[in-house]
């Protein structure tokens, strides 16, 4: 089995396990049904997410250009509490902006290692928490636009981490007794005062089952420091592949990166 192409992060389906799909330019690869096949990977060039440019990948998959100039890079992706649209006021597209930010958004507890606050588009639940390699996720409220969401996070950051800590993610510990709601108890009162309606309690917590076992050693290698590697797939987490003796790669932070992929049993 042999493909070439553009990587985007994989595809996912919320089974038991979670069903992965790798994306090479819109060619979807079942990876579950390639653990235990050795998997050889070779990068051969770029392409930007944006421009469609052989231009080296700066950062999330854009050339330097479209990461500093395309709303789909803005600061209110990583920022949502920077948000303007519901104001009126664009950043770099407004009606794209719009699009993104005038609809409703999560905010959420997930346990990736530790509990985290987070923030998504209703619209992205569960990939969003598939992406980040979340054991458990419980929403604690629902806003309208993704300002709001953002204000309530950066509420929440001063006493919860709102970064995934990916080698504890990748260590798969945690303790079976784990209720996300006592953590949501215990935060109401941390709610902007402007924000405390949006506080929810009717979501319950959810386990997410990923085709996964922590290897013993947790090593990760990018395709700029090893532009082709060999080796046999033992399971999949978050958006890294987990190969045998210990080496993982992020899919997602290959974004942009065009390789050749091939299969062996």
């Amino acid at each position: 089995m042999h493909f070439s192409g553009q990587i985007l992060k994989m595809t996912t389906q919320n089974a038991q396990p979670i069903q992965y799909f790798l994306n090479l330019s819109n060619d979807l690869i079942n990876m579950n049904q390639l653990i235990g096949k050795k998997i050889t990977l070779k990068h051969i060039g770029y392409e930007c997410v944006h421009c469609s440019k052989d231009e080296k990948v700066y950062r999330m998959g854009f050339c330097k250009k479209c990461f500093f100039e395309s709303p789909y890079a803005s600061d209110t992706i990583i920022r949502p509490e920077l948000s303007t649209a519901h104001l009126g006021i664009g950043e770099r597209d407004l009606e794209i902006e719009k699009a993104i930010q005038l609809q409703p958004h999560i905010v959420y507890l997930a346990y990736t290692g530790d509990v985290k606050v987070g923030v998504t588009r209703e619209s992205q639940i569960p990939t969003r928490w598939i992406d980040q390699g979340a054991t458990f996720a419980l929403p604690i409220a629902k806003t309208d636009n993704r300002y709001e969401a953002g204000m309530i996070e950066v509420a929440m950051k001063a006493h919860l981490a709102d970064k995934t800590n990916w080698r504890k993610m990748l260590e798969d510990d945690f303790e079976d007794d784990l209720d996300l709601a006592d953590f949501r108890e215990k935060i109401k009162d941390y709610f902007p005062e402007d924000f405390k309606s949006f506080y929810s309690m009717e979501h319950q917590m959810i386990r997410l089952d990923y085709p996964y076992e922590a290897p013993e050693k947790i090593s990760s290698f990018s395709l700029d420091k090893k532009p082709e590697f060999e080796g046999v797939l033992k399971g999949i987490k978050g958006q890294y592949l987990s190969f045998e003796g210990g080496d993982f790669i992020n899919v997602r932070a290959h974004e942009g990166y065009v390789i050749d992929f091939s299969v062996t049993d």
